[in-house]
């Protein structure tokens, strides 16, 4: 695994964001269309083992595959972007502009969403039959996550909403990790191991990623979720999107460059001479 030093990382990092403000609005959305689909596949995936096995663990430990592979294809998360793409505005780079930043986050947003959504129809076919019959195991699952992740907080009210944003904080801090611990290392298999252990630790803790959820609520109400349509996106998608960007552009972005690229001042070290007087 050839590892970059933190200066060498964060500057690939600004370098990474700025490439994505001037990327086509075209690229931009096939890439964020083919991320949105290959998580949700992942999610797909995740659910059905935890059903399978009864091991959520297990869910847990397989779900970073889609992760990693998005990645390594070059494709684009709004979680990912929200940490990377704001880096090259606060450093100043030449061309980019806050509409730019904004313009990025709109396109990927909307790109993800419509990649989620495909799989979700998708899969929705696969666990009814093409809507024949009743939903299978997997499908029950998935409608009884997007239910409780609704409506379950609705249930509690202000303390529901916060519960939901430090969720969507916390997951963006370890999704974010994962993005960053992929340009520590020049590798494949050095890429592989670092994302894995961050996207591992956010899906089995239950935090909240808003494109995980644009597959899995979506999926839920198509599959009988008892939840509407104004529920997703009032207690959940909403928050969870606010949530995961100051969780990934604090914990992560704003933190990397202020200690690795603008350092602070460092400490003036004694003469020579002074140390041998002290010694």
């Amino acid at each position: 695994m050839s590892y970059l030093a933190p200066a060498e990382f964060v500057a690939k990092m600004v370098d990474a964001g700025e490439s994505k403000i001037f990327t086509s609005a075209r690229d931009t959305l096939i890439r964020a269309y083919m991320a949105g689909a290959i998580l949700a596949l992942s999610a797909a995936f995740a659910v059905t083992v935890n059903v399978q096995t009864g091991q959520p663990l297990a869910g847990a430990v397989l779900f970073p595959v889609g992760f990693c592979l998005l990645y390594l294809l070059g494709f684009d998360l709004l979680t990912g972007v929200f940490t990377l793409v704001p880096l090259a505005w606060i450093d100043r780079r030449p061309g980019v502009t806050l509409g730019g930043v904004l313009r990025n986050w709109t396109l990927v947003f909307f790109g993800n969403f419509a990649g989620a959504l495909t799989v979700a129809v998708m899969m929705a076919v696969i666990f009814t039959f093409g809507f024949t019959t009743a939903p299978d195991a997997v499908g029950q699952k998935i409608g009884s996550i997007g239910e409780a992740r609704t409506v379950g907080y609705a249930a509690h009210g202000a303390a529901g909403m916060l519960t939901l944003f430090i969720r969507g904080v916390l997951c963006n801090w370890m999704v974010s990790t994962g993005v960053v611990a992929a340009i520590m290392s020049t590798s494949v298999s050095g890429k592989v191991i670092a994302m894995w252990m961050p996207i591992m630790l956010f899906f089995y803790m239950g935090f909240e990623h808003s494109i995980v959820n644009m597959y899995l609520f979506p999926s839920g109400l198509m599959l009988g979720g008892k939840f509407s349509i104004m529920d997703y996106f009032i207690w959940n998608e909403i928050p969870t999107v606010v949530g995961n960007l100051v969780g990934g552009l604090t914990f992560v972005g704003l933190t990397l460059y202020s200690t690795h690229m603008r350092t602070g001042a460092k400490r003036a070290q004694p003469a020579p001479s002074m140390r041998i007087a002290a010694e």
